[in-house]
């Protein structure tokens, strides 16, 4: 046994580890002593699960019992310094592989922390010895960057640790590297037994076929930045802050740099405590910004996609989705943020600005990982596209202006139904704007005393009728931007003018006698 080994093995830790966590160490050990030494295993677990708690531990037991070396992987440089902190934390000695590291003293070391990218031209260059390492622990398995380092552990048991068994591309799916794949605790379990803190969402209907897909499956900066920059996205960004997590912490997830400095002037300028933090940050500027934002009971903190791993402040309290993402596991990874529970935090909010519950359902739900992890084609078949998720939404007066209808019982309209009523009985598609106009001018009448009150009315009605001409749009298949822009601006001359001509009449009808002159 070396030296390392023997101070392992008699070095004590402080580490308690849950009944869930020990018995899946129980789990992945058995599966270790019954196959074959190449063996690949994938373990899943909840993000705020504790996967390094339980790898840690791992690692401190197969060197106490095996005169073999461990070698463990991330993608990330943050992740290899927490990562070599808590194998410390456990009584392991561990060493860092960074391009800087001197590997003269690696005999020294049964244990080594490294970043894929530099292991990878350390391990091309000769200048990191192998040839006795028994396990390597990948960690955020999902990502397929480390897949290119597999043929040169052809003899190692491979664990892979993932919160999410779904490959980062569809192309590689993980089943093609992982023969099995072992299931720990669900979210609802470790939210039932308080270990995480519960959800409460709140999501927002989100018009995003303007969004366009990249070759990476997901959508592209460019088309996002452009709708979630534009004022009125802003502004609702900040309105869904005040609404439903005013004064408390909050994390926000932008998808581009851009959108992420917008929002931080739109919060300044609604006087809101905010600040903005991406990859062209020194060490220094980020640490000083996560060192503010842990100590600011009300801090907003805005970002892209650089706190999505290796990042936990349990005293988040709100997690923003400020974008839209095919990414079940992005989704995941950003809601999990904020899933870590205090004394005094059992719960947390999500404000969903990217139409991402209804794309994957609520965070926690009962996913089934081992079909998904068999079948990943299968699930992404099944994922709604954002036509048939907008197709189900119910668009009606902002909530801003529906106390200025509050005479009308009802005030929405179905422009998809009676075109489909229209299109049954043979009319021309004409009649759903005209009589979208009616039952527009008909809530302005409702809660008018004269025609200038209603016509004033009508102009409250610019968004509930930009909505009604893009979904009528999208109905007779024409939705070219000069379209539309003629199509609105005709409905708005058209209701205008159904209100001079008949608001007398229609005014009688509804109330039982004339208007006062």
């Amino acid at each position: 046994m070396s030296q390392t080994n023997q101070a392992i093995q008699e070095k004590k830790t402080d580490k308690e580890l849950y009944d869930y966590q020990q018995g899946a160490i129980s789990q992945i050990f058995e599966k270790f002593d019954t196959a074959p030494d190449d063996y690949h295993l994938l373990y899943q677990l909840p993000t705020g699960g504790g996967k390094t708690v339980i790898f840690s531990e791992m690692v401190r037991q197969y060197l106490k019992n095996h005169n073999k070396k461990v070698l463990v992987m991330t993608h990330r440089i943050e992740l290899c310094n927490q990562t070599s902190k808590m194998l410390t934390s456990f009584g392991v000695t561990n060493k860092v592989v960074n391009s800087k590291a001197n590997l003269d003293d690696q005999a020294e070391y049964s244990c080594f922390v490294a970043m894929v990218e530099t292991l990878n031209n350390r391990l091309n260059d000769d200048k990191l010895d192998i040839s006795d390492v028994g396990l390597v622990i990948i960690d955020e398995a999902h990502y397929n960057s480390f897949t290119k380092l597999f043929k040169f552990f052809e003899k190692s048991f491979i664990l892979g640790v993932t919160a999410t068994p779904l490959s980062s591309n569809k192309e590689l799916p993980m089943k093609d590297n992982y023969q099995e794949l072992i299931t720990g605790e669900t979210i609802e379990n470790l939210i039932e037994n308080e270990f995480l803190a519960r959800a409460e969402t709140y999501a927002y209907d989100m018009g995003l076929t303007s969004l366009e897909v990249g070759s990476n499956g997901d959508y592209t900066v460019k088309s996002s930045e452009d709708l979630y920059s534009s004022p009125a996205m802003l502004q609702k960004t900040v309105d869904a802050y005040k609404k439903h997590s005013l004064g408390k912490k909050a994390l926000i997830f932008n998808n581009g740099i851009n959108t992420s400095i917008s929002v931080y002037y739109a919060f300044r300028e609604a006087g809101l405590p905010i600040m903005h933090l991406d990859n062209t940050a020194t060490k220094k500027q980020r640490r000083q910004i996560l060192d503010w934002f842990h100590e600011t009971p009300n801090a907003i903190l805005t970002s892209v996609s650089i706190l999505t791993t290796g990042f936990d402040e349990p005293t988040i309290d709100t997690i923003i989705l400020n974008r839209a993402t095919k990414s079940l596991t992005l989704y995941y990874q950003m809601v999990g943020r904020g899933s870590r529970i205090l004394n005094n935090k059992s719960k947390f909010t999500i404000i969903d600005l990217g139409n991402n519950l209804y794309r994957f359902g609520p965070w926690g739900a009962d996913l089934d990982w081992q079909l998904i992890f068999k079948s990943p084609n299968w699930y992404a078949d099944r994922i709604k596209s954002d036509e048939a998720i907008e197709a189900n939404f119910k668009h009606d007066l902002a909530d801003e202006i529906k106390g200025e209808f509050s005479k009308s019982e009802d005030t929405y309209f179905d422009i998809r139904q009676t075109y489909k009523d229209a299109v049954a009985k043979g009319e021309s598609s004409k009649v759903v704007l005209e009589r979208s106009i009616e039952q527009h001018a008909k809530i302005c009448i409702e809660n008018s005393e004269d025609v200038y009150d209603a016509l004033g009315l009508a102009k409250l009605l610019k968004d509930d009728i930009n909505q009604r001409i893009e979904i009528y749009a999208k109905c007779i298949s024409k939705s070219t931007y000069n379209f539309l822009k003629w199509l609105k601006d005709d409905y708005k001359k058209k209701l205008n003018s159904y209100l001079r001509a008949n608001f007398d009449e229609k005014f009688e009808e509804i109330h039982g006698y004339p208007p006062e002159k």
